[in-house]
Parts: structure tokens; sequence; C-alpha cells
């Protein structure tokens, strides 16, 4: 069944809508019972990665070894008594699941608002000691193509804000309740690994003069990676949100001339990072890009003007990039 008007998210200036397909997306037993396992495992992944910066982790030289350290010292932790770790290990799957979930089911509604087939998250568990997050993220798949600018760009911009306006609370609370970090602490760090704020991250604690050098705690730690995520996906380029949204305003050309620029930008990026001896955070991103993602763009049918309206959600999410947008986010002292 097809309506003959076109539902919009926002309604000022429909022309000529086309046809798109609105009848109900099934959503199969087994397919369902898919996306609950995944959610199961990256919880427990995510709970292990979170509850394991809370306790010491014993070295071992060997891959199964050091798959099993967290787990284990989680575990013995929690034997004898000590919930410390595991409350912070699911404070900080709590955190970081709703975000990435407010993100994706924000480009899952906004499929199904248009009518276009998509899955419901598919969230991706990690080993803890290989990733930071004990997670890869999370992706829906669009099964159909996306007809009209609307509904490209409402599909594209929806993720990204959503996920913000839950990581901004998040950043909120992280930040206020952490506990400053002794001068030992910081001498310790000086030389080592260390993670950069986003502007986001430093207005708050400008805004509620809070100290300079803080302790790890699991909310703050979700929010900083969540805003991360945030960023890369804002990037404009290829099938991102970003390049989403950029094709919507300007159209197939300019999007590749941003996409290709942006691209050749992030790999200037991981050469100075190389240079600078920090880890290669960009130059991983840069390959993503050329080889996964890459800066084409599916074209569109319908050429449909936004309207003021999308173009200020455009400025707004401009704005969003900036403020969670780090330059070099892991660097070494």
């Amino acid at each position: 069944m097809q309506n003959t008007e076109q539902p919009y998210l926002f309604t000022e200036f429909q022309v000529s809508p086309p046809a798109i397909r609105t009848d109900d997306i099934e959503l199969s037993a087994p397919r369902v019972l898919v996306h609950a396992l995944l959610l199961v495992a990256t919880a427990i992944s995510t709970t292990l990665t979170g509850a394991g910066f809370a306790v010491h982790v014993q070295e071992n030289s060997s891959l199964i070894g050091s798959l099993l350290a967290p787990v284990l010292a989680v575990l013995r932790e929690t034997v004898t008594g000590n919930l410390d770790p595991l409350v912070k290990g699911l404070l900080f799957t709590f955190t970081l699941l709703t975000i990435l979930g407010a993100h994706e089911l924000g480009h899952y509604f906004a499929c199904r608002h248009y009518g276009i087939r998509a899955t419901l998250p598919f969230f991706i568990p990690a080993p803890p000691t290989i990733t930071l997050f004990g997670t890869f993220g999370a992706v829906i798949k669009i099964k159909e193509p996306i007809r009209s600018r609307r509904a490209l760009f409402d599909i594209g911009i929806s993720g990204p804000l959503a996920g913000f306006a839950f990581a901004l609370p998040a950043a909120i609370i992280g930040l206020l309740f952490a506990t400053p970090a002794t001068p030992a602490a910081v001498e310790a760090s000086s030389g080592g690994i260390q993670f950069q704020d986003p502007l986001l991250f430093i207005l708050i604690s400008k805004l509620l003069s809070l100290p300079k050098w803080i302790e790890w705690n699991p909310i703050y730690w979700a929010a900083w990676g969540t805003l991360l995520i945030t960023a890369l996906n804002l990037f404009p380029v290829g099938q991102l949100d970003g390049g989403h949204v950029v094709y919507a305003i300007a159209g197939k050309r300019i999007h590749k001339w941003i996409s290709c620029a942006v691209a050749v930008l992030c790999g200037a990026l991981a050469d100075v990072s190389i240079v600078l001896h920090y880890p290669a955070v960009y130059l991983l991103w840069t390959l993503v890009l050329l080889f996964l993602i890459k800066v084409g763009h599916p074209p569109v049918i319908e050429e449909e003007p936004l309207g003021a309206p999308r173009i200020a959600l455009a400025i707004i999410a401009a704005v969003v990039f900036v403020l969670c947008f780090m330059r070099f986010p892991i660097t070494s002292g």
C-alpha cells in the first residue's frame, strides 16, 4: 500500500511527494532474538570493561589469559564482597548503551516514519582487553533506497542529535560527580597515555569551576566515548551521518568534493599523529573511510528543497560536531 502524501517530519514546503511505502515493517521473532542476544553480549562485554577499570588486572602474556584477566578480576572482587567494580561496570554499560541505542533508534524511527525498511540496532560486542569500551558500537541496516532529500536529511541527522541529547546530561553528571585526581595520579599519568577532552567537556568544566584533572569514573568515560563516536559519524564523508546531511543540502557534486577534502584532512591528521608518536586513531579512521565507507553516495530521486527548519537543524548538528570533535583523542606524554 502506498500513501499519496509524503509523511515528512517537517511539513512545510512539501512539493511533488514521491510514493514511498509506509506499510508495516515486520519484526520476526528470530530476528528480534538475534538483536536481543547481541545486546546481552554487548552488555556483558561493556560491564566487564567498566568493572575492569576499577580493579587491578594482572598482566598476562598469553592471548587467552589477557582476555580472561578482566573476568577473573571482577569475579574475584565480587565473590569477596567488593561490589564496587561491578556497580561501576553496570553504570558504564547503562550510560554507554543508552546513548548508542538512542543514536541508532533515532535513525530507525526516522526510517519507520518514512516507511523505509530498516533493522533494529545491531549492538557489536568486543573483548574488554582489545577495545577501550568493550564494544565496536551499534549499527542499523537500511534495506531499501532513500528516495527523497528530506527523508535522507531527517534519517541522517536524527541519530547524532538523539545520541547527543543523552550524551550531554551524561557528560554533565560524569564531570560533576568526578573525584579530583591526586597529585600522585597526575604525576603518574604525565608520561603515559592521556585522553584529551572535547570542547564540550572543557566548557562544562569552566562553567562549573571543576578541577582540570579528575579520576576515572564510568559515566564520564561512557560520555567521552560516545562524543568521539558522534564526532566521527558527523564527518561529512560518504554515507556517514554527516555525509547524508551534506548530500541532502548540497547535492551529489559538492558532496563528493567535500568528502574527498575531509578524507584528505583526516589523512593529514593521521600523519601528524604518527610524527608526534600519538596512537593513530585517525590513521585507522582514514582507512575505514577510504576502504569501507568510501566517499561516494547513492543518488536520491526527489530533489525538493529542505526548508529553513532543516537548515537550522544542520547548523545545530555542525555545532554538535565542534563540541564533540577532538584533534587527537589519545595522546602520549
